[in-house]
């Protein structure tokens, strides 16, 4: 595959047929991954397959309860976790009913039948969070991390996988510390399913270049051609 299309045809996949995905298959993927950036080259990241099914249980219990309460917000009309008007987290807001049972587990049901279900576990210790200090949520050192699971799903994709990055393990991630053998210095960066799609979508739908970039400022002139 060229490389447009396997960036514009890698989609979240949430759906998987019955077919394993061999181990020689799964190391070409991790191979072409981890040529991914990171600060420093560091290489803070970590990859632990999950296949004990006691292993299995305990960390889709815990991503199952991030995913309840990331709905939760969602049923509010609200971006889940997301920060107030000035970048900061200012707690769960009165109107979000963590304990609310989702009617609907579909969304999340077809991810235990991933073949490959890959916890991304991030060395703290290796990240160059430079904005460790600013008065707003803190993004920079998902940029060490994120690159590579980005790349473990572009090269799934070649491979004629399907995937797909979930964060909802993170927020339970102290349920998993001891089942996945986690250091105090390491925590969960996302939960990645792999496997024989049932279907590739045949259309991403992404919002043009003309309403993200812009010259010299946020509200500067689009970028145009």
């Amino acid at each position: 595959m060229q490389l447009d299309d396997v960036m514009r045809t890698t989609g979240a996949i949430r759906a998987f047929t019955d077919d394993p995905v061999p181990d020689d298959v799964l190391w070409r993927v991790f191979d072409l991954a981890r040529f991914a950036p990171s600060g420093g080259n560091r290489q803070g990241w970590h990859v632990v397959v999950v296949r004990d099914p006691a292993v299995r249980a305990a960390v889709r219990a815990a991503a199952e309860a991030g995913w309840e309460e990331y709905v939760a917000f969602t049923r509010a009309g609200r971006v889940p976790f997301g920060a107030g008007e000035d970048g900061r987290w200012h707690g769960v807001p009165d109107d979000v009913d963590l304990t609310a049972t989702p009617l609907d587990r579909s969304f999340v049901q077809g991810l235990w039948a991933a073949p490959v279900l890959a916890v991304v576990v991030a060395d703290l210790r290796q990240l160059a969070v430079l904005d460790v200090e600013a008065d707003r949520q803190s993004i920079v050192g998902g940029g060490s991390i994120y690159p590579f699971v980005q790349n473990v799903l572009l090269a799934a994709r070649v491979e004629g996988l399907g995937g797909v990055l979930t964060t909802f393990l993170a927020r339970h991630e102290d349920a998993v510390r001891d089942v996945l053998g986690l250091a105090p210095y390491q925590g969960v960066a996302a939960m990645v399913c792999l496997g024989v799609p049932d279907r590739f979508p045949t259309r991403l739908t992404r919002r043009p270049v003309e309403a993200f970039v812009t010259i010299d400022r946020v509200d500067g002139p689009a970028l145009s051609t």
